[in-house]
């Protein structure tokens, strides 16, 4: 089941947000798969703001998905699944409930920003239907020199685009 997430979900989403973490140690990233998850008070900003999703299996959150409105597109700003409930089409729901928001609200598209070379990352979101694109805007610009700032470019990124 997916819902609008509460405040009671808060620090349960910065858990899932850990979790859905570790496998990039695998990877060889262990600066990401010991990143800080997002804020409390982020958290409830995208959660008041009802710009925040959580899917529930047995009552409990499991993943969510957070978004802003970037250039005009519905950004994807983080989704996130427990690294035990992965690979069972939680994320590709969460997308889908962030695509039919959006739709709603008259967005053009969905866009996010991910790594290359991680298989749960660029190569899924494509395989969702998103490409690669070549000319972003100024507001995701300004995401991606945050991202930088914040050392993510030591692995390959790329911003990603769904046409709704």
């Amino acid at each position: 089941m997916i819902r609008v997430a509460r405040e009671d979900d808060l620090e349960v989403l910065q858990d899932i947000e850990r979790s859905a973490g570790q496998p990039f140690a695998d990877l060889g990233m262990p600066e990401i798969a010991g990143d800080e998850p997002p804020s409390l008070a982020d958290l409830r900003a995208y959660a008041d703001a009802g710009r925040a999703w959580v899917f529930e299996e047995d009552g409990q959150p499991v993943a969510y998905v957070i978004v802003d409105l970037v250039d005009g597109n519905a950004h994807i700003e983080q989704v996130s699944v427990r690294a035990e409930s992965a690979r069972r089409g939680i994320g590709r729901a969460l997308i889908e409930q962030v695509a039919g928001w959006a739709r709603a609200r008259g967005c053009p598209a969905l866009t996010l920003t991910s790594f290359v070379d991680v298989p749960w990352n660029v190569p899924y979101y494509q395989r969702l239907g998103f490409v690669r694109m070549t000319d972003i805007g100024p507001e995701l610009r300004a995401i991606r020199a945050r991202e930088a700032a914040h050392g993510l470019d030591r692995w390959p990124r790329a911003c990603l685009r769904l046409a709704l």
